[in-house]
């Protein structure tokens, strides 16, 4: 039987829905977040810091009122803090994730007798959000994961399915230890091919960096790269056998 190519193992000639960052799971289908004021728009993008008494007004009120996530998360950025550009590099820090996941925890407190209705609020908010709300989406679900369990693994894989490395840096937080073996072994090799450095995926480092299967599989990716000319990426080197000496007999 022959051996899928790398591009097919891990689903790269999957493109992302043009300016979303990514496709869209088949998340509970709900009503489209509220966007803010018509008044936000007319800020000037200049609160670089994160304004904490604001935030903490927000938070106050959604965790009274949780639907007024739906307005609040979308307009963080505009008016409790940014940081200054767009976001580039994979686990790049960023104000606007840090205020967003905090209003993410404050749903989460106000909805900790409803795990479904919790669940259909991030879906709703990774759905109708753009790749930076989606970001924060999936950088707070480790902060969600004993209110939401199962419920938001298909986040996961709809992150991954992408080919943004935002997206996927994201992705592999410690939630992503509710991905199966195999899924999560894929998205180890998928940070390989977009170039998402493996310093960034949860639980690496620890009994999980040992995987045979995932030795393996690094192992044969890396033998495909150097068949065909190309470099392997210094961070799959770890995972390889380490090189044997030929002794020469005289």
């Amino acid at each position: 039987m022959s051996r899928p190519s790398e591009g097919e193992r891990v689903g790269l000639d999957t493109p992302p829905p043009s300016g979303s960052g990514g496709s869209t799971s088949d998340a509970p289908v709900g009503r489209g977040p509220l966007r803010s004021d018509p008044r936000a728009s007319e800020r000037v993008e200049t609160n670089t810091v994160a304004d904490e008494r604001a935030l903490d007004q927000w938070c106050a009120e959604i965790e009274a009122e949780p639907t007024r996530i739906r307005t609040r998360f979308p307009a963080a950025a505009r008016e409790i803090g940014r940081s200054p550009g767009t976001a580039t590099e994979p686990g790049e820090e960023r104000v606007e994730d840090d205020v967003r996941v905090s209003l993410l925890q404050a749903l989460g407190r106000g909805l900790a007798a409803d795990a479904d209705t919790l669940s259909t609020e991030v879906h709703d908010l990774y759905r109708f959000g753009d790749a930076d709300e989606r970001r924060a989406v999936l950088l707070g679900l480790g902060h969600l994961e004993d209110a939401l369990g199962d419920r938001a693994v298909d986040l996961l894989h709809d992150a991954l399915r992408t080919n943004d490395p935002r997206l996927v840096a994201a992705a592999l937080g410690t939630y992503a230890a509710r991905l199966d073996p195999a899924a999560w072994r894929q998205a180890v090799l998928k940070c390989l091919f977009v170039g998402v450095p493996l310093r960034l995926v949860a639980g690496l480092d620890g009994p999980a960096g040992s995987d045979e299967e995932l030795r393996r599989m690094v192992a044969d990716y890396a033998a495909e790269r150097r068949a065909v000319g190309r470099e392997v990426p210094a961070d799959a080197l770890p995972f390889l056998p380490a090189p044997t000496e030929t002794i020469r007999e005289s």
